[in-house]
């Protein structure tokens, strides 16, 4: 499998889920603003839509999309536990949490990262966001996790979206269950290894 990513965007999440499953791949960076990749393809030519993350099958099919990708990477090697079987109620409350994550917290993020939001907007988004944020944390109390004890791919996603929120402008002290749960994420190996090899954490 090859994964298409750009460092600390949301492709990020595909790659700490395969990072954690121990599944072998490849990555190769893609610069969003020409739409070229590392080795200067023309981006658009492997995936029309022109965005992160995507991944080439070694099937030759291409997969993208975090509310699909991330569920099927997940799947891919079930000892590793990152979804739950097929089928069952638990893996459709992480399919749940993929959702949440997709449309009520990263769509919410889209804006800050365009220099010509108005200001207006800017604010009413970090409203939104922070209502998000209260769900999360009545929800994170008591658990590791977004499912319980055990980390998912939702999990993977919900920890790349929290990174934003520095450039966005909302504090995680405020919110010290979401802010605990980053930080235990971030402590995971496969995650820190991702963030090395992005380029966003320097190696020890």
């Amino acid at each position: 499998m090859k994964l298409y990513y750009t460092p600390g965007a949301c492709s990020m999440a595909a790659h700490i889920v395969l990072a954690e499953s121990g599944l072998p791949y490849s990555t190769t960076r893609v610069n969003l603003k020409d739409k070229t990749t590392e080795t200067g393809e023309d981006y658009t030519k492997i995936n029309p839509k022109g965005y992160v993350p995507c991944v080439r099958l070694d099937n030759g099919a291409m997969i993208g999309e975090n509310t699909a990708l991330l569920g099927y990477l997940g799947e891919l090697k079930p000892a590793a536990g990152l979804m739950p079987a097929a089928g069952t109620i638990e893996n459709y409350r992480v399919r749940e949490w993929l959702g949440f994550v997709s449309s009520e917290m990263h769509r919410n993020c889209t804006p800050f990262f365009r220099p010509d939001t108005p200001e207006a907007t800017l604010q009413a988004q970090r409203e939104i966001l922070r209502k998000r944020l209260a769900y999360l944390e009545t929800e994170l109390a008591g658990k590791s996790f977004l499912t319980g004890q055990a980390f998912t791919s939702a999990d993977a996603y919900l920890f790349v979206v929290l990174n934003w929120f520095g450039h966005v402008g909302i504090d995680l002290a405020a919110y010290p269950n979401a802010k605990a749960f980053h930080a235990r994420v971030a402590a995971r190996a496969a995650v820190q290894q991702v963030m090395k090899d992005e380029g966003l954490l320097k190696a020890a």
